[in-house]
């Protein structure tokens, strides 16, 4: 993704490299906390088969949820469900 720019007269052109953005973060960044079924999430402590999120994201949980923002699409698919129905409940991981 370089581009060319003209040089003043010469009919040559300088190569320009665009800077890149570099993260020095720990790259957890764009990481969600995720709602799963509780006994999903424990069958997935025991076995480390992968769990679920309601927004469908398919994972094996490994991280502290409590240290990452709850993803929106998890958010809008709790809170529309009605009570009950979940005997397990909704867990965030």
């Amino acid at each position: 993704m370089s581009t060319l720019e003209p040089g003043q007269g010469t009919g040559t052109g300088t190569l320009v490299e665009p800077t890149p953005k570099l993260s020095h973060g720990d790259g957890d960044h764009e990481r969600f906390a995720h709602y799963v079924q509780k006994d999903k999430i424990m069958a997935s402590a025991l076995d480390g088969t992968p769990v679920v999120a309601l927004c469908g994201k398919v994972w094996v949980p490994g991280r502290d949820p409590k240290k990452y923002p709850v993803c929106p699409l998890c958010k809008e698919i709790y809170d529309s469900m009605g009570p009950g129905g979940d005997k397990g409940g909704k867990d965030k991981k």
